[in-house]
């Protein structure tokens, strides 16, 4: 598959990478990159020669999160909406394991999107944050309270603040933390470690692990879907006042 900001390539044991690539925006996840990602997942959703993706950054950023342009301009305001709220769902509700290897920041919808996956393996050099909060912008905090708890999920949504790699695996969000030059070989040799399972048994596992008590759905539709569309509005008309 060909696409413009994203590279891919499927392993032989069936694990498929999707490496984030916009190197002149800091990986920054596009109206554009987010259609790209929603078209692989769709393929790999059901080819029998993927059975676990990998999502990582090229060079040294995951990635900084939504493309900011984007929200400057009141024209693609439905399709920031839309692409948002489909991607989001797409990566959560995929069937087989996600695991995301974090080479470097991961900051505002970059940091969610490594919390929608089932692993994180980071390097040394990752950090996350979400510093959209300062911006009017409240973070998806639901998906973080579960990896990490109640008490740093909220300060961490509240604060903005960015945690590095270290902070990140003393809470639980990271996995592992190894260096930057070993990451991906050790988020594939984990890969390869989880499909030494049976599929059918790791795709009811994870079926189960998506039924949180206050499921994501629920949580997503207040969180994500009313929250930004409220700040879109709030944009529009910003743009509007300032026109008149």
């Amino acid at each position: 598959m060909e696409f413009q900001h994203l590279k891919t390539r499927v392993e032989p044991d069936g694990i498929g990478v999707i490496t984030l690539s916009n190197p002149a925006k800091k990986n920054a996840i596009s109206i554009r990159m987010r259609q790209e990602i929603m078209e692989c997942l769709a393929l790999w959703k059901t080819s029998d020669n993927v059975r676990l993706v990998i999502f990582t950054g090229e060079g040294n950023i995951f990635s900084a999160g939504f493309d900011l342009e984007e929200f400057r301009n009141p024209g693609v305001y439905d399709s920031l909406f839309n692409t948002s709220a489909q991607y989001h769902r797409d990566i959560w509700y995929f069937p087989k394991p996600v695991i995301a290897a974090v080479n470097g920041p991961a900051l505002a919808g970059a940091f969610d999107l490594a919390k929608l996956c089932d692993i994180r393996i980071c390097s040394e050099g990752a950090s996350f944050g979400h510093p959209e909060i300062k911006f009017g912008v409240p973070p998806l905090m639901t998906p973080l309270r579960w990896i990490v708890g109640e008490g740093i999920a909220r300060e961490i949504c509240m604060t903005g603040r960015r945690i590095d790699a270290a902070e990140a695996y003393r809470i639980g969000l990271a996995n592992e933390v190894v260096a930057g030059d070993k990451l991906m070989a050790r988020a594939l040799q984990i890969g390869a470690e989880v499909l030494l399972a049976p599929q059918p048994a790791l795709q009811f596992l994870k079926q189960y692990a998506l039924d949180h008590g206050r499921g994501f759905e629920e949580s997503f539709t207040v969180e994500h879907d009313k929250a930004f569309q409220e700040f879109l509005l709030c944009k529009g008309a910003q743009a509007a006042r300032k026109k008149g």
